[in-house]
């Protein structure tokens, strides 16, 4: 493709999506998010969800209305396994609106939400999740393989962790996985982390949250992600990133470095969970688990320029756990 082409297809992502953005390389695009009229943000994390409503899906969307009109969210970062069991076949894919439309109609949840594709996703037409079309049927929705959201004070950054994920190219049983724009793998996951390294070394944002679907560090039922310890974790630790997000184990959970102040959080509760399976961190004796939780629910972020507080609800709306950044930081300089 020349030069001019590439110019041309340029603008036509910013003629479907109608959002202003920077384009920072084949990979990343980047959003402009703007904050509350204090500097604050909000939003709410959920993960693992579309099954039209089953296993209580609808109960703990009806639950994320409530918190999100309290919270006054600013949008919903949705961690993958957007569609079971195969994703979409199409952008016309009815289970779009029995999955998402229909079920996250609260008021408060008709903001932009912010989507990375998970391993189910992949299962089946990657492209027709990333169509614009769907935007055409439901504006809220936007997701992407790869891409940045600048909020002022935040900056999150938005990873495709399923081709990192050697399994399922070497040994996918009865899965098949749309590969469409990954292959070569090697090549275009050097690309997605020399664009990472690269958007974390300019980001002036107070708080640098990294997203993906695939855990780091977990207990939960699929363990820990040998490939993003080896490729992604360093890069994390390397530039001071705060939080990493995201969901493929059914459960809500916290983890916390003992080295850096990056934490790691679980938000893949957004419908069918996995009770009483759990595993254990090998190798992990340098993170604290905080809290961990084998049922449904979501989690929440409020942000300001000096703190950060996280919570995690259950499909009652309960608080199961909190954490603020002050408590952290104190704790953490003072055993430095």
């Amino acid at each position: 493709m020349d030069g001019s082409c590439k110019h041309c297809l340029k603008w036509m992502w910013v003629a479907c999506f109608y959002f202003e953005f920077m384009l920072v390389s084949a990979e990343f695009q980047r959003f402009q998010h703007p904050v509350k009229a204090d500097g604050s943000l909000s939003f709410l994390v959920i993960g693992d969800w579309g099954r039209k409503g089953a296993y209580n899906q609808s109960q703990v969307a009806l639950q994320m209305g409530k918190v999100g009109e309290k919270l006054g969210i600013d949008f919903v970062i949705s961690t993958g396994d957007n569609f079971y069991e195969k994703g979409l076949a199409t952008p016309y894919d009815p289970h779009f609106k029995h999955s998402f439309t229909n079920i996250y109609s609260a008021n408060s949840l008709q903001k932009q939400w912010y989507s990375v594709l998970g391993n189910h996703d992949y299962r089946g037409d990657v492209q027709a999740q990333l169509s614009p079309i769907l935007r055409k049927i439901d504006s809220r929705w936007l997701c992407l393989r790869s891409f940045l959201v600048n909020t002022e004070i935040a900056e999150l950054f938005f990873i495709d962790t399923t081709p990192f994920v050697d399994e399922y190219f070497r040994n996918p049983k009865h899965q098949k996985f749309d590969w469409r724009g990954v292959i070569p793998s090697n090549k275009y996951l050097t690309r997605v982390l020399k664009e990472l390294r690269c958007a974390l070394r300019e980001s002036v944002g107070k708080w640098k949250i990294v997203i993906g679907h695939h855990p780091i560090r977990s207990i939960g039922h699929h363990g820990q992600t040998k490939e993003l310890i080896t490729l992604l974790l360093p890069i994390l630790e390397a530039y001071n990133v705060d939080m990493y997000i995201n969901g493929h184990d059914h459960c809500l959970q916290h983890l916390s470095s003992i080295t850096s102040p990056l934490q790691f959080f679980t938000s893949g509760g957004g419908s069918k969970a996995w009770k009483g399976d759990f595993d254990y961190l090998d190798g992990g004796g340098d993170d604290e688990i905080k809290f961990y939780y084998d049922g449904q629910g979501f989690m929440s972020v409020e942000l300001t320029p000096t703190n950060a507080k996280i919570a995690f609800y259950d499909v009652s709306g309960n608080v199961l756990h909190s954490f603020n950044s002050n408590q952290l930081y104190y704790t953490y300089s003072t055993e430095m």
